[in-house]
C-alpha cells in the first residue's frame, strides 16, 4: 500500500485512493484534485493519514517504506521545479503542513521555508537577485522551525525582532534592510543555543525529518485533543503531511499571499471575500500579526478603508483568481476557502477546501445554490450541520437599545454576546464553569486558547482579520467575536483593559456584536430571533424528506408556544413536577409529602388539583389538538423537602405541626440512593391519590379545553419507571378509572393513551409483556443511560472526559447515545413492543432527541418521533430530515 503520493507537475493523478480525504486528508486530496483540473499547483507530495496512525501505535517511530517512498517523492519535486534540496547553489525549499481529512483551523503545525541554511540561504539570494527576501525567508524560517520542532516559545523571537526594530526606529517589519535580518539571523541562532543547548540544525533532512515528526506529533498535542473533543473528531484517525515547494509571496511589491472565500462566509452572500497583504507569506495573514487588506474594490469602500485591495493594486493576478474562483466553486459545488499566493505576478493555488461558515451562511448558500442550479433540494438538507443551527435559535442585539460604543473591530463572526472581561483560557473556562458569561480578551488568539474559547460567549482581539485564527475558530463554534480592535489595549499585569479613553477591569461587563464589529460597556439588550427567509425554506424542504415527528420537552405555555413556533407537533415529554416546584404551591407539596396519613395527603392535593388543572389548560390550549405524553410524577419525594430551619419553620406554620414532628418525618423519608429508590411508578403504587390527583387535573383540562375550542388535544399519559406489567396494570387501570370519572362528570370525552417510558434495563427486556398494557413507549435515554452504564449524570462530568480522550467511549454517553449499549436496549424493546402490540407508538424523549447522531439511530430503529427541548427542535426537524435521505441511499 502506498504510502506516499505525488501531486503536480507530471504526477500521475488517478489512484482514487489520492482524492480520498481519509487517506490523504482534505488538504492533500483537493491539491491532488486541483492540480488534476489543471490549475497552477506548486509540485510536492502527501504522507497518508495511515503512516501517522502507524507512526504514533509504533511509540513515534517512521517506517522504513516511508522514509524510502519520501526520497522518492523528493525527487519529483526537485525534477519539477529543476532545483535541489540543500544545494547551495540552487536550492530547493518546501512547506510541510499538516492535513487531517477534515478542517481543524490552527490545531496542527505548519512549517515554511524548510530547506534554508547558512550555505543555501546565499543561494537563494543569488537565484531570486534579492538578498533581503532571502535574510527574511531564513529568519522566518529558524523562528517557525524552533517554535513549532523545537519547542521554544516563538515569544522570544518576537521579543528580539522588536527590539531590533526599535533600535533602528523602525515600526514596520518591511523597513528592516537586509543586512538587518542578518544580523537578526545571528540573533535568532543564539537564542536557540542558548536555550537548547545546541546549534540550530543545518542539515537539510534533518530539518525535513524534524518537520514531519512535529506535523505527525501535532495530531496528540493538547490543543488538538480539546478541538476533536470539541467536534467529535474520532482520535484514530490521523493527520496527513504535505511537502509542497516553496512559491514566495514576501519577494517585493509584485508578491503577495492571501486567504479568500468564493462567497461571504459570514452572510453567505454571493461576493468574493478575502484579504491579502503584498510583500508576506501566508502564515502573515492567518497569524493576525499584521492586520491585512481587502480582497476587493467594494469591501474596502464598504469599510472605509485606505489601502489598495488586491483588485486594484494587482488587477491581473486578481482576474485570474477570480477565473479561479468560479472554476473550483462550480467543481466542488460549494464554497471554497482558498489560499493562494502571488510571486512576482504569478498566481499560485496553495489550498482549497469547503469553507467554513456561520449557520446564516449556510442556510443562505445552501438555498441559493438550489435556486442556482448547483445542487438539488436534498443536497442542501444534507448540506448544513443541525448543530449549526443553534447560532440562529438565540437573540441578537436590539437596534433600538442605547450602546455606549467604545470601540468598533472587524466583524469577525456574528451575533451578540454579553459577559464579564476575561483576559486568559484558563480563567474564561474557570468562570464559566461557575456559572458566569465571559467575554474571552486577548491581544490574539492561538491554538492553546481553544477552551476558553469554547467557554467563552464572545472573543475579542486587538489584532488580526477576518481570517485570523479567532475569527475562523468564532465561526466555527458559533461564538460572536470581533477581531482587529486596534484601540484595545490590555495590561496583563494589572488585569485591565484599555479600550481608547476608557479603562475597564477584569470582571466588567462589555457587549459585543459581531454583525457591526462594535465593542460596547455593559449589558445591551437583544431580541428574538426572527425564523423565516432561508431558514423557513429550508426547513420546509427538511420537513417534506423526514418520516420521523419532532414534539417537544416543556412544561409550561411558554416554552410551548416556543416550541410551536420552532416546529414542534406535539409534546414528547411534560415533566410535571417541574410544576410543583412554583413557590405559590411547594408549601402544599411539602404538606403532601410530610403528612402522616392519606386523608392528610388528599387534604394537601386536593389544594393542588385546581393549580395543576390550570397548567395543563395553558399548555393544552397551546398544543390544541396535538398529542400532550405528561409524565406522571417521577422524582423522589426528598427533592421537595425544606432544606433548612427557615423553611421548616414556615412549614410548621402552614400546617399546624411543630418543626420537631416535621423533621423527624423527613427522616422518615430519607433514602440512601433516592434516584433509584422509591420515585416514578412506586410513587403512583404506594401513594395511589398522588396520581389519581394528576390524572384528573389532567382529564379535567382536556375536556375544559375541549368545550371551550372544540379542537381536543391528545393526552399520552406516562407512568414513569416501569419495570414490570404488573405496575403499569395496576396504574393504567386507575388512570382509565378517573378518566371515566371526569367524562362522565363533564359530559365530554377525549381520546388519551396510556404508556410508560422505558428507563429501566428490565424494562427493555420484559418490553413485550409491558406492551401488553401499554399503547406507547418513550426512551427516557438519560435514565436508562444512568442505570445501563451504572454512572450518575450529575456525576459524569468528573471523570468521562479521560474516557472519551483515551476512546472508551466515543463520545459523552449522556450527549450522544451510546448506541453499543444503550442504544441495543432500545432497540430490543422496539422490537419486542412490536411483536406485541403492532401499532404501539414509540418515541424518544431524553436529551438524546436533539443530537443529530442519536436521532440517526433513532431513524435506523424506525421510532415514530423524537422530543427535544425547544430551542433544539429545529435542529431535531434537520437532524431527523437527514437521517432519512441517508437511510433511502
Amino acid at each position: 500500500m502506498k504510502t506516499v503520493y505525488t501531486f503536480g507537475g507530471a504526477a500521475d493523478h488517478s489512484d482514487p485512493r489520492q482524492k480520498d480525504k481519509t487517506v490523504t486528508g482534505g488538504k492533500g486530496a483537493n491539491l491532488a484534485e486541483m492540480a488534476s483540473i489543471g490549475l497552477p499547483v506548486p509540485p510536492g507530495f502527501t504522507i497518508t493519514t495511515e503512516e501517522c496512525v502507524g507512526y504514533l501505535e509504533r511509540g513515534e517511530e517512521f517506517s522504513d517504506k516511508l522514509r524510502g517512498d519520501v526520497a522518492e517523492a523528493l525527487g519529483h519535486i526537485e525534477a519539477t521545479v529543476g532545483k535541489v534540496l540543500g544545494d547551495k547553489d540552487n536550492p530547493l525549499l518546501v512547506s510541510v503542513r499538516s492535513g487531517a481529512r477534515v478542517s481543524m483551523p490552527g490545531m496542527m503545525d505548519t512549517v515554511l521555508n524548510l530547506g534554508l541554511n547558512d550555505e543555501t540561504v546565499a543561494g537563494l539570494a543569488a537565484t531570486s537577485g534579492d538578498e533581503r527576501f532571502a535574510w527574511d525567508s531564513y529568519r522566518r524560517f529558524i523562528q517557525m522551525y524552533s517554535d513549532v520542532v523545537l519547542g521554544l516559545d516563538h515569544g522570544l523571537f518576537e521579543e528580539a525582532l522588536e527590539i531590533a526594530k526599535e533600535d533602528k526606529g523602525f515600526y514596520s517589519d518591511t523597513e528592516l534592510e537586509a543586512e538587518d535580518w542578518r544580523e537578526l539571523v545571528g540573533e535568532y541562532k543564539r537564542i536557540v543555543a542558548e536555550e537548547l543547548g545546541r546549534d540550530f540544525p543545518q542539515d537539510v533532512n534533518e530539518q525535513l525529518w524534524g518537520a514531519i515528526r512535529a506535523v505527525f506529533d501535532s495530531w496528540d498535542s493538547d490543543r488538538a485533543k480539546v478541538y476533536r473533543r470539541l467536534n467529535d473528531i474520532p482520535g484514530d484517525w490521523g493527520t496527513a503531511v504535505n511537502v509542497q515547494a516553496m512559491v514566495f509571496g514576501n519577494m517585493g511589491d509584485t508578491s503577495a499571499t492571501g486567504v479568500a472565500f468564493t462567497r461571504d462566509p459570514s452572510t453567505g452572500e454571493r461576493a468574493y471575500y478575502g484579504e491579502y497583504l503584498i510583500n508576506a507569506q501566508g502564515e502573515d495573514v492567518v497569524a493576525g500579526i499584521r492586520t491585512p487588506q481587502y480582497l476587493t474594490k467594494a469591501a474596502r469602500e464598504t469599510a472605509g478603508a485606505t489601502p489598495l485591495s488586491m483588485e486594484e493594486a494587482m488587477p491581473d493576478a486578481y482576474a485570474e483568481l477570480a477565473r479561479v474562483f468560479d472554476l473550483l466553486e462550480t467543481h466542488y459545488r460549494d464554497m471554497q476557502d482558498i489560499e493562494f499566493t502571488v510571486e512576482r505576478g504569478t498566481l499560485w493555488m496553495l489550498q482549497t477546501r469547503s469553507g467554513k461558515r456561520t449557520a446564516k451562511a449556510a442556510l443562505k448558500m445552501a438555498v441559493d445554490m438550489v435556486g442556482e442550479g448547483l445542487i438539488s433540494q436534498e443536497e442542501a438538507i444534507l448540506r448544513v450541520d443541525p448543530m449549526a443551527l443553534d447560532q440562529l435559535l438565540h437573540p441578537m442585539l436590539d437596534p433600538d437599545a442605547e450602546r455606549d460604543v467604545l470601540t468598533t473591530g472587524l466583524p469577525a463572526s456574528p451575533g451578540a454576546a454579553s459577559g464579564k472581561i476575561v483576559l486568559d483560557a484558563d480563567k474564561a473556562e474557570l468562570w464559566a464553569n461557575g456559572g458566569e458569561k465571559v467575554i474571552l480578551v486577548r491581544v490574539e488568539t492561538s491554538p492553546e486558547d481553544i477552551h476558553g474559547m469554547h467557554a467563552a460567549t464572545g472573543i475579542l482581539t486587538a489584532r488580526g482579520g477576518m481570517t485570523s485564527h479567532a475569527a475562523v475558530v468564532a465561526r466555527g463554534m458559533g461564538r460572536p467575536c470581533v477581531s482587529g480592535a486596534a484601540a484595545v489595549s490590555i495590561d496583563r499585569e494589572k488585569r485591565a483593559v484599555r479600550i481608547g479613553e476608557r479603562e475597564l477591569v477584569e470582571g466588567d461587563v462589555i457587549t459585543l456584536d459581531g454583525a457591526t464589529g462594535q465593542v460596547m460597556a455593559g449589558k445591551v439588550a437583544t431580541l428574538e430571533p426572527e425564523l423565516a427567509g432561508d431558514f423557513g425554506t429550508l426547513m420546509d424542504w427538511a420537513d417534506a424528506h423526514r418520516r420521523m415527528r419532532v414534539r417537544t420537552n416543556a412544561e409550561t405555555p411558554d416554552d410551548c408556544r416556543m416550541a410551536r413556533q420552532f416546529g414542534a407537533e406535539g409534546i414528547g415529554l411534560c415533566r410535571t413536577e417541574h410544576m410543583f416546584f412554583d413557590a405559590a404551591r411547594i408549601s402544599a407539596v411539602r404538606e403532601m409529602i410530610l403528612a402522616s396519613d392519606e386523608k392528610g395527603r388528599r387534604a394537601a392535593l386536593d389544594k393542588l388539583l385546581p393549580e395543576q388543572r390550570a397548567d395543563f389548560r395553558e399548555i393544552f390550549e397551546v398544543m390544541a389538538g396535538l398529542p400532550c405524553t405528561i409524565r406522571l410524577l417521577d422524582p423522589p419525594l426528598h427533592e421537595f423537602l425544606p432544606h433548612g430551619d427557615e423553611e421548616f419553620a414556615d412549614l410548621a406554620e402552614a400546617t399546624g405541626h411543630s418543626v420537631d414532628q416535621l423533621k423527624r418525618r423527613a427522616g422518615e423519608l430519607h433514602e440512601f440512593n433516592p434516584m433509584l429508590g422509591h420515585r416514578g411508578c412506586r410513587l403512583g403504587i404506594t401513594f395511589p391519590e398522588i396520581y389519581e390527583m394528576q390524572a384528573r387535573a389532567i382529564f379535567e383540562a382536556a375536556c375544559e379545553v375541549t368545550k371551550s375550542s372544540g379542537d381536543a388535544p391528545v393526552p399520552e399519559i406516562m407512568i414513569p419507571l416501569v419495570a414490570t406489567k404488573r405496575e403499569l396494570e395496576i396504574l393504567r387501570a386507575l388512570v382509565d378509572r378517573v378518566a371515566g370519572e371526569v367524562f362522565g362528570e363533564t359530559g365530554y370525552q377525549v381520546e388519551y393513551l396510556v404508556g410508560t417510558m422505558i428507563e429501566l434495563p428490565r424494562a427493555a427486556l420484559v418490553a413485550g409483556e409491558i406492551a401488553e398494557e401499554a399503547r406507547f413507549f418513550s426512551f427516557g435515554t438519560n435514565d436508562l443511560t444512568q442505570t445501563t452504564l451504572g454512572v450518575s449524570r450529575d456525576d459524569a462530568g468528573r471523570f468521562l472526559a479521560p474516557y472519551v480522550e483515551r476512546g472508551i467511549f466515543a463520545r459523552d454517553p449522556f450527549v450522544s447515545l451510546d448506541v453499543e449499549g444503550v442504544g441495543q436496549l432500545v432497540e430490543l424493546a422496539a422490537e419486542r413492543g412490536r411483536a406485541t402490540c403492532g401499532d404501539i407508538k414509540l418515541g424518544i424523549c431524553g436529551e438524546h432527541g436533539g443530537d443529530p447522531a442519536s436521532i440517526a439511530f433513532c431513524e435506523g430503529v424506525g421510532l415514530d418521533y423524537v422530543s427535544a427541548s425547544p430551542y433544539r427542535v429545529p435542529i431535531a426537524r434537520l437532524a431527523s430530515a437527514q437521517a432519512s435521505l441517508k437511510a433511502k441511499s
